[in-house]
């Protein structure tokens, strides 16, 4: 539905509710003193673009203004606001970890259920310890839910629609002390703290250069595997860091000498091989010194013909066909190929130099020092071999040591032979003069047996056949053990 434009109070009173200043067809003000903030109808204000509707939020409200409370309507009860010009209810200081408020103003008539009902809301409720004198402590899931228990301190509640004191009160909600809360706090803190040890380990380890392979034991196996890389010249330095940590371990005894005694020697074989090296390395270092001042000498003698050239083109015969720009550059070129010339011909006299002090030294060398040095590594030759004289000598008194060992061993064991024999040789003597006196009974034996009957000749008969026979055996007894003697 339209206006006629011809009704300019019409349209002046349209524009001014929508909070528009009354403009004409050709742009001029209908109303020049139109306050946009006031509207000329009652009830209605001036549209404002942040308002509901137009599909723009409006702003947050400032962190200073406080929040507008409502009336909270609950299933058995109703939460009235507190009145908005008091100061909020004091709070006692945050204990660390709180997830247990104190719940104090309840009515004389609520119930745990209404308690639940009201809180619920704020979050999922772990426990209540509802008390006989009107208050209770009620224990959420997570911190954070508190905060919400607590912006209902200082709200009245009244049960249903009654108006009974006992059915009414104002609570008050705080924070409260709990050893569950502190313990569950604990032991986050030290799960955080092992957390950030085990970060700033794994960073420091990061960082750490890699450590070394542990070294193996000593057995006679690895003991043949590490003499082997000792003869290897690319795996020298791994097999005399494990020779190295076997002697100070104490692995060293008069078993293994021999063997470390060898790889000891491999390793001192290898001092014949670095000096080799080192001589070789100084060779190349001389034949690169030699290369380098041989290509310096002709590089010095390509500048002096560039110079020459540059002298030449200087002279009035050919420098009079030069422009201006050509003759400045041409001087300008043998400016810079002089300085260039003078700094490598001062490098190169300076390499002679060096090269002239030294034979220099080497001929004029002290004869003193010479002498010193001779008799310095005299010294040094005669203390060598002193210690080798004298780990030589202890080695003859543990082979002497070893060899008296040996010998009393050796004797006490011919002692405890000797000592057998002679006991045996007692028995055979006395066996021998036992079998003598059977021999001096035979004439007597042959003259009862020319006087007894048969009988009695058997029974004689039957006895000198038994020492017969134990004389035999006797006698060869004596003859093995002679046999075995000698």
């Amino acid at each position: 539905m339209g206006l006629p434009m011809s009704d300019l109070t019409a349209w002046a009173t349209a524009m001014n509710n929508l909070g528009m200043a009354p403009m004409g067809m050709a742009g001029q003000p209908l109303l020049p003193d139109f306050d946009p903030a006031l509207g000329m109808m009652t009830g209605i204000p001036p549209i404002n673009p942040m308002m509901p509707g137009l599909g723009i939020v409006p702003p947050p409200n400032p962190p200073d203004m406080p929040a507008v409370k409502e009336i909270i309507h609950c299933k058995s009860c109703t939460l009235f606001p507190p009145n908005p010009n008091l100061p909020p209810p004091a709070t006692r200081e945050r204990p660390p970890g709180c997830k247990t408020v104190f719940v104090g103003g309840l009515p004389e008539n609520g119930t745990e259920q209404i308690i639940v009902e009201v809180f619920e809301q704020c979050g999922e409720i772990i426990a209540i310890r509802k008390s006989k004198k009107n208050f209770c402590h009620i224990r959420f899931a997570e911190e954070f839910m508190v905060d919400k228990a607590l912006y209902l301190s200082g709200y009245r509640i009244r049960l249903g629609s009654s108006t009974d004191k006992k059915d009414t009160g104002r609570l008050h909600v705080d924070f409260a002390q709990a050893r569950d809360d502190l313990y569950e706090w604990e032991c986050k803190q030290r799960m955080l703290a092992r957390e950030e040890r085990h970060r700033r380990r794994m960073e420091e380890e990061r960082f750490c250069p890699p450590s070394p392979p542990p070294v193996v034991h000593y057995s006679d196996h690895e003991c043949s595997i590490v003499a082997e890389k000792l003869k290897d010249d690319s795996k020298f330095l791994e097999a005399v860091q494990t020779l190295v940590t076997w002697i100070e371990r104490g692995e060293v005894n008069r078993r293994s000498a021999n063997n470390f005694y060898s790889m000891i020697q491999s390793a001192n074989s290898h001092i014949r091989r670095l000096m080799n090296e080192k001589a070789a390395h100084e060779k190349e270092m001389e034949e690169a010194k030699e290369k380098f001042k041989l290509a310096l000498s002709g590089i010095l003698v390509q500048f002096e013909q560039i110079v020459a050239v540059y002298h030449s083109a200087s002279k009035q015969k050919a420098w009079d066909h030069f422009t201006k720009a050509q003759r400045k550059n041409i001087s300008v070129w043998c400016k810079q190929a002089e300085e260039i010339r003078n700094i490598h011909n001062d490098e190169l006299m300076g390499i002679r130099r060096e090269e002239e002090m030294e034979m220099s030294d080497d001929e004029l060398e002290d004869p003193s020092e010479t002498k010193e040095t001779e008799e310095s590594a005299l010294i040094s030759q005669a203390e060598a071999l002193k210690e080798e004289n004298d780990s030589l000598r202890w080695q003859l008194d543990a082979y002497r040591n070893e060899v008296e060992l040996l010998k009393q061993e050796q004797g006490k064991v011919n002692r405890d032979e000797d000592t057998t024999r002679e006991q045996q040789l007692k028995l055979l003597q006395q066996a021998l003069q036992g079998m003598q006196q059977v021999r001096l009974l035979f004439p007597i034996v042959t003259t009862l047996l020319q006087m007894q009957s048969a009988g009695a000749l058997a029974n004689i008969l039957e006895v000198y056949i038994q020492m017969k026979a134990a004389f035999c055996h006797f006698q060869g007894y004596k003859n093995n053990r002679t046999s075995g003697w000698i």
